[in-house]
């Protein structure tokens, strides 16, 4: 029963399918052969034989071959009809010489290989049940010599031949379909530099993906705990100081209105729509920033350089960022405790310098909250060649930034 398994199977008689695909598109090839043979100038009909159906058919082949295009198709045909180690195939073009030459082999070895199952699939089929029969059939002489039988040759053994060349064909299908689907990886699979290419290609998405990730993080993390701190605020003068309430309500507004923005901006990048305009919060809108992070309820001591306007804009956009971090994480692990903040520009680096008498326990609360506010302010620091410190010192939180405002210093 396990020797029948495989006639059972759908993928021996995709595999046979794919094969008789290959067989059809041989067919040009030779009639293209036949065509050109005769302009050989020869009289040996050996070296017709040779040249029509076996020379010229493979050099036409393999020169198709060739084309990118052919393993685009090759490849799709293989990963839907061979499957097995093939259905992870990625079906491209080639894109280099290198890969159309594997791709050109493949193409003539499928070729070749499908006429042979496709002319022996036409032939054993009659060719078995014709022997199978004629122990119990009066054949006429002729119709048996025509299938190589000779007259007074005993017929009992025709049903064995009949069986035999059955299973042989059998064979042949299942063992060109298993071989040629363990074949299809490598000839028609990426090359070492389109691996290469694509693991880069990967690398990018992934870190795109990340820097996104960091920006709804810092932008949307921040304006959520700014309106949380907002919104009790409010709520606890709203009879005794409406003005205030009404302000700090204007301030939940802008903020939820720029987080939405900024998460509408990273959906539109996860679906790779173009038409979504960057956001490009820079030092020059840390005033919002800072007010909005005063009406929250936190006194903040900020000392803002003016030569922090002379930032180069990448160096201006990753700060903005680390100070909106900064100020989230003061706001969820300490509370609404005052802040001091300083940042100015000294030896060609911007430096940032916050620091909050402690609340709760930074580690506990880092914790708490994930754990990624600072580290991703670290990978910020990281890509700029930057230096960065976070930790309690004495009685205080103090976290520290150095830039370098040019890549080489």
């Amino acid at each position: 029963m396990r020797f029948a398994r495989p006639l059972i199977e759908r993928k021996t008689w995709r595999r046979w399918a794919h094969l008789v695909v290959g067989g059809a598109l041989l067919m040009p090839f030779w009639f293209f052969a036949l065509s050109v043979t005769p302009l050989v100038p020869t009289e040996n009909l050996a070296v017709v034989l040779v040249l029509s159906l076996l020379v010229v058919p493979t050099a036409a082949m393999f020169v198709t071959g060739l084309v990118p295009t052919v393993r685009l198709l090759e490849g799709s045909l293989a990963r839907e009809l061979l499957r097995g180690p093939a259905a992870d195939l990625t079906p491209g073009s080639a894109g280099s010489w290198e890969s159309r030459v594997r791709a050109a082999t493949w193409f003539t070895l499928h070729l070749s290989a499908g006429v042979v199952v496709s002319g022996l699939s036409l032939a054993v089929p009659p060719f078995a049940v014709v022997t199978v029969l004629a122990p119990g059939v009066s054949w006429d002489t002729t119709f048996l010599e025509s299938w190589g039988w000779r007259a007074g040759w005993p017929q009992w053994p025709l049903p064995l031949i009949g069986l035999a060349s059955t299973a042989a064909l059998l064979a042949l299908i299942v063992g060109t379909g298993t071989l040629l689907a363990r074949l299809a990886p490598r000839l028609l699979g990426p090359s070492a530099a389109e691996r290469l290419a694509e693991m880069e290609a990967r690398a990018v998405k992934l870190a795109e993906r990340n820097r996104l990730a960091r920006e709804l993080h810092d932008s949307v993390g921040h304006a959520l705990s700014v309106v949380t701190l907002q919104a009790g605020a409010a709520g606890r003068v709203l009879d005794s100081d409406p003005a205030f309430a009404r302000e700090a309500l204007g301030a939940i507004e802008d903020s939820a209105r720029a987080a939405l923005e900024d998460l509408d901006h990273v959906l539109g990048l996860l679906r790779e729509d173009p038409s979504r305009p960057a956001p490009q919060a820079t030092l020059e809108d840390l005033g919002r920033l800072l007010e909005q992070t005063r009406i929250a309820g936190v006194r903040l001591d900020a000392e803002i350089d003016p030569e922090v306007g002379r930032v180069p804009a990448a160096v201006s956009r990753e700060a903005y960022r680390i100070v909106q971090e900064g100020l989230t994480n003061a706001l969820r692990h300490a509370g609404k405790v005052p802040v001091r903040l300083r940042l100015g520009v000294a030896d060609e680096r911007l430096e940032i310098e916050m620091s909050n008498p402690l609340g709760a326990p930074h580690g506990a609360g880092a914790g708490h909250g994930g754990g990624r506010g600072l580290g991703g302010v670290r990978e910020r620091v990281t890509v700029l060649r930057g230096e960065m410190s976070a930790g309690p010192d004495g009685t205080q939180w103090r976290f520290r930034v150095s830039l370098p405002l040019r890549s080489g210093t």
